[in-house]
């Protein structure tokens, strides 16, 4: 603890020297090294409860295949008049077929519904075409729709817009659409399910993740083997995690760095940045204080247990010091703009951070070093 109150400042300081000019690399620095010593000291994750934690009767059902033919045959015939295009209504046919027997599970029943909207729907081939660069999109009919929308092809279309979102990394545009969905009317609920926990995982929001999770891991026998395992692991995470912890703070960080990476410096992510720089000053301040609590008690120890000569000194005594009594002042001004750090104290804060970290991160911290060296400080 001695050595990481001057890192968590060093830190700190370098987060405001880069925050708004070039602090993708000392957010990436951070990441590297808090989430690594988190990794290494806590060991892989584990489940913290028995499966008969999450037994529980099921509140939400998985639509049978049946089911959903019957949705999507009759939207189909439903948009016979409004586009008459024989060739599309026979294509979308096509993709339900009355004489398929049972669901197929190579076969994604979302992308299914997606695609068959596409064929007979403008706006829903739009987003299907551009589904590998969804954020290119203007999707703005599925947040706020025209009161006549059609709500099967809104909550199709919005999962699916969603679900690639979520994959894509813009976990605040998908969490806007998929957190306004029924679970008990989605096409895929487990899809719904699970891409909002995985939004509420990345954006540390915990009691709604957890919310999410454990809904989902009521059907944990019938949802995809993928959605159970990764959903185990997130709600194990979720649990363990402590707010303000340094493993916290670190987490924030890599959403910055994330939201920097997108292109996105706007007021989310300057204030997600504050939020960073607000808690690093709260956990130094914290073992600022527990230090100070340990030296005032060794201090009363020491007087206690020592020889009879050692006590204050008397007021009317002189002090023998031989210094001129000067203290040089020093501005601490707050709410200066980041990146006005003069040069010798941007080279301490930085260099603080390679001799206070353990040896095994010295690697990223030189390769960041050189990054600066080249002049490559913009993200």
């Amino acid at each position: 603890m001695t050595t990481l109150r001057p890192s968590l400042r060093a830190l700190r300081d370098a987060s405001r020297l880069y925050g708004r000019v070039a602090c993708h690399a000392v957010l990436g620095l951070l990441l590297a090294t808090c989430v690594t010593h988190a990794a290494r000291a806590d060991g892989p994750a584990t489940e913290s409860s028995s499966d008969a934690d999450l037994i529980r009767r099921a509140t939400w059902e998985i639509p049978s295949w049946q089911t959903l033919r019957g949705m999507a045959r009759a939207w189909i015939e439903s948009r016979a008049d409004v586009r008459p295009d024989g060739v599309r209504l026979e294509r979308a046919r096509s993709l339900w077929p009355v004489d398929e027997p049972f669901d197929d599970p190579t076969t994604d029943r979302l992308d299914r519904f997606a695609a068959t909207m596409a064929l007979l729907d403008p706006n829903a081939a739009t987003l299907v075409a551009a589904s590998e660069r969804p954020e290119s999109v203007d999707a703005a009919w599925l947040i706020a729709p025209p009161a006549a929308a059609d709500p099967l092809l809104h909550d199709v279309m919005s999962l699916f817009h969603g679900r690639q979102l979520v994959r894509h990394g813009f976990f605040d545009e998908g969490r806007l659409l998929l957190q306004s969905l029924s679970v008990e009317t989605a096409c895929d609920p487990a899809s719904l399910l699970f891409h909002r926990a995985t939004c509420e995982h990345w954006l540390l929001d915990a009691e709604a993740g957890l919310a999410s999770l454990d809904r989902l891991l009521e059907q944990a026998s019938a949802i995809p083997v993928r959605y159970e395992r990764l959903a185990r692991l997130m709600r194990s995470d979720l649990q363990a995690l402590e707010d303000e912890s340094l493993d916290h703070i670190a987490r924030r960080m890599r959403d910055i760095t994330r939201r920097l990476d997108l292109g996105q410096a706007g007021p989310r992510t300057r204030s997600v940045q504050d939020g960073v720089i607000e808690s690093l000053d709260k956990l130094i301040a914290k073992i600022e204080e527990q230090q100070q609590q340990q030296s005032e008690s060794g201090g009363a120890g020491s007087g206690a247990g020592g020889s009879g000569g050692s006590r204050p000194m008397d007021d009317s005594q002189a002090a023998g010091g031989k210094g001129p009594g000067e203290v040089a002042r020093k501005d601490l001004e707050d709410g200066g703009e980041w990146g006005d750090l003069p040069p010798h104290e941007r080279e301490e804060a930085l260099q603080q951070i390679a001799r206070e970290f353990p040896p095994h991160y010295r690697e990223v911290i030189e390769h960041y070093f050189k990054r600066l060296a080249s002049g490559e400080e913009s993200p």
